[in-house]
């Protein structure tokens, strides 16, 4: 993968200089199982996630609308990119094409490459963007604008979309440089420690790995600012079961994205610091752990709508009671048990009067009915 390991050739379309097909090479049953499984099960996985989301989006409180908009978004980019990148991966195993002579001018090789960087980059620049829009909802709740919520959501939306875009675009101004990857079934930008190739690399795991950052730092805020609130005592407190729950699905979403995407980061940077030979196999590897990203993240929302499943576990179990509307009124000795657990340490941020209220609420107060007399 790096340029200078093997001559250019006045011949050679550039995005073949490199690897330049047709390899000899046996392709083995499994890389065709493997693309087409994780195809087949990432479009399925989105597009019932994406009926789920718009349902709920007609039936949800204006507060978890912006939440559902950006899950929308993810759901809606990741179907994409595995539908595109996917159908092409599978056609090559499918066909075994000759990609020299089917795109003979590069057009269909940047066109793989600028979606495998946009569709990469779209679920860590969203999942920021989700947990800076919580952020600002939980700590900072009267800075909201509640008259345009879902302008406003969508537009970020689509600010995400245009960012990521401009990002894949680099390459064709001479910023980096897409070309065939191992083993010719798919093109990916060239990772390099020089010129042009050593900044595009640079940018797009500095990008990435900024975004996992920026996702943790404000996670942790909103999750700190939530366990104060919801395990306070103030008896003019709002509920935020619902905020609980989209936490739950956003945390999920960031440790999902840093596993899968993390070590092809890393990876990157390192090779571009180091100068390193950049392993073909390797890179395969942590492309494919990326790609799982894309699976997973429609099951996170799917699981955590326990209205959805509780529809489901009432025909089932009829006897139970499913009459309570949120994972955190389900289980109440939950709630109970964590309020305990932290209240000796949310003492000084409650305050003795919010804390006395609580041991006043706790206590059963003296029955007021006189005992009968003895009888006779």
């Amino acid at each position: 993968m790096n340029a200078s390991a093997l001559p250019f050739a006045n011949n050679t379309p550039f995005c073949y200089s490199i690897n330049s097909p047709p390899f000899k090479f046996n392709p083995t049953i499994a890389s065709a199982y493997f693309s087409s499984i994780f195809t087949t099960l990432g479009i399925i996985s989105n597009l019932i996630a994406f009926v789920v989301l718009l349902k709920s989006l007609q039936r949800t409180h204006n507060r978890s609308r912006s939440f559902l908009i950006f899950l929308g978004g993810l759901v809606v980019t990741d179907s994409m990119g595995l539908l595109i990148t996917g159908s092409i991966v599978i056609s090559f195993h499918v066909t075994n094409f000759n990609w020299r002579q089917l795109d003979p001018n590069c057009h269909f090789c940047n066109f793989m490459g600028m979606s495998m960087v946009f569709y990469g980059l779209c679920p860590l620049l969203l999942g920021a963007a989700m947990a800076m829009e919580r952020f600002i909802g939980i700590n900072r709740p009267f800075a909201r604008s509640t008259s345009m919520p879902k302008r406003r959501t969508i537009s970020m939306v689509l600010m995400v979309w245009f960012i990521a875009g401009c990002v894949a675009l680099l390459p064709l101004t001479g910023i980096g440089s897409y070309h065939m990857q191992m083993p010719g079934s798919w093109c990916f930008f060239n990772i390099s420690s020089e010129g042009s190739n050593m900044a595009f690399s640079l940018l797009f795991s500095l990008v990435g790995l900024t975004c996992i950052a920026v996702s943790f730092l404000l996670n942790t805020v909103s999750v700190v600012t939530l366990i104060k609130v919801c395990c306070g005592q103030d008896r003019t407190q709002r509920r935020r079961d619902h905020e609980v729950e989209m936490m739950v699905q956003l945390i999920l979403i960031m440790v999902i994205a840093s596993i899968c995407w993390c070590p092809l980061l890393i990876y990157i940077l390192m090779s571009v610091g180091t100068a390193d030979p950049v392993r073909e196999d390797i890179v395969l590897f942590y492309i494919r752990m990326a790609t799982c990203n894309q699976i997973f993240d429609p099951w996170i929302y799917i699981m955590c709508q326990v209205s959805r499943l509780r529809a489901v576990l009432k025909r089932i179990y009829p006897r139970f009671d499913w009459s309570r509307g949120s994972i955190m009124t389900i289980y109440p000795s939950f709630r109970s048990t964590v309020r305990r657990f932290t209240r000796s340490s949310l003492g000084s941020t409650l305050g003795p009067e919010e804390t006395g209220e609580a041991e006043e609420s706790n206590v059963t107060p003296p029955s007021t009915l006189k005992p009968p007399p003895p009888s006779p």
